[in-house]
């Protein structure tokens, strides 16, 4: 019976030692300038931003700069072809007009739109047109 023992807290040592082991690797490091706080449930928005021109890393560039004021960017890309646009369009997806307004200040530019479709599962769509001139530092 003693053996038992002995033998069940080693395997479960081992077990505990293996669990922080496992944990210690999984652990990401945090990189400055790339990692952006995610924002609380409460006033959240959730955008996605597609790149209209033909300027490659654009959609990249504004999701820096949207993520830096806050907002959750979820999915950028590249919009199809048909989406090719001069000018940078804000869509509102769901809920209201202001969460739009939000990110067209974030950005510095956008004409607001509303075509309501919940399906999306973002509250903001933004294309960027080839007006959008991103400013300050950020790089693609």
């Amino acid at each position: 019976m003693r053996l038992s023992r002995i033998v069940l807290i080693a395997g479960g040592t081992l077990v505990l030692i293996a669990g922080v082991v496992m944990a210690a690797r999984l652990k990401r490091d945090r990189v400055d300038g790339h990692a952006y706080a995610i924002p609380t449930a409460e006033g959240r928005i959730v955008v996605e931003v597609l790149n209209g021109t033909k300027r490659a890393g654009l959609a990249r560039t504004a999701t820096r700069l949207i993520r830096q004021q806050g907002l959750d960017v979820v999915f950028f890309g590249s919009a199809d072809s048909a989406s090719q646009t001069d000018s940078t369009r804000i869509i509102v997806r769901r809920g209201k007009r202001g969460a739009a307004e939000i990110v067209a200040k974030a950005l510095g530019a956008g004409r607001i739109e509303v075509v309501l479709d919940t399906l999306r599962r973002v509250d903001v769509s933004v294309i960027l047109g080839s007006d959008y001139q991103p400013a300050g530092a950020i790089h693609p």
